[in-house]
């Protein structure tokens, strides 16, 4: 049942590389939330009052509840409207990228703007045999395979941990699969392991857990069975 069964049991630090995380790009139908602060307090707050990210929720790890908000929807274009600014299109950027743009359009109306842009949905599905599966949405980014899983209350004994499917689709439309093992170290130098925005991650069960389950189900007809040929006896002998 371990995780990275290849890493060595002594206190010794040991190298495992270098994860690979690619900045997520905003594409079509995200929900971004876009801060602009400014000495003009009432334009600032007619583009910050769509804003919605409740960071402070966090995700609740018993439900898969979570903190997600309203925002500014991108749409099929990839172009975000919003007040004061006009229509910024931000598909294809990082969220440091777009921060940049957003920033160039609010100096055209205001003096040094404050800008903030992140994702309201940054959501991933974890599915299958873990504790609590759920779609979570996440008040950032960096989400790893391991953090995923880890908010949906870890596997449960019967998950199968060298071969999970991770499921993504791409900006476009193809759709992707891949199997990690995170019983090998070498899982956190895949590119799969950082997860991107409505990546879908399901946990197979192992093969004793659908054996575990044929019998409990042929156990649980034996005993309805008995029940009723018991009932049927008695019936019988006392001619009711």
């Amino acid at each position: 049942m371990k995780y990275f069964q290849d890493l060595p049991d002594t206190a010794k630090v040991a190298s495992i590389g270098a994860s690979k995380f690619l900045d997520p790009v905003i594409e079509p139908d995200d929900i971004l939330a876009i801060n602009v602060n400014t000495t003009e307090t009432e334009a600032g707050m007619i583009i910050n009052a769509r804003n919605g990210v409740n960071l402070s929720a966090g995700v609740n790890n018993q439900t898969g509840a979570s903190g997600a908000g309203v925002g500014y929807l991108v749409d099929k274009n990839g172009d975000v409207e919003v007040p004061v600014l006009g229509k910024l299109h931000l598909a294809g950027l990082t969220i440091t990228q777009s921060k940049d743009k957003v920033r160039e359009a609010a100096s055209k109306s205001f003096k040094n703007p404050i800008v903030d842009v992140r994702f309201s949905n940054f959501k991933v599905t974890v599915i299958g045999e873990v504790n609590h599966p759920a779609s979570y949405v996440i008040p950032n980014e960096r989400v790893s395979l391991l953090d995923a899983i880890g908010y949906a209350g870890d596997m449960t004994v019967y998950g199968k941990r060298n071969n999970v499917l991770l499921m993504r689709r791409t900006a476009d439309g193809k759709n992707l699969a891949m199997r990690l093992d995170i019983t090998k170290k070498e899982t956190i130098n895949s590119p799969y392991f950082y997860l991107k925005q409505n990546d879908v991650i399901y946990v197979e069960p192992r093969r004793n857990r659908q054996t575990h389950d044929t019998e409990n189900n042929v156990l649980k007809y034996i005993t309805v069975a008995a029940t009723v040929i018991t009932a049927l006896t008695l019936l019988n002998r006392y001619g009711l």
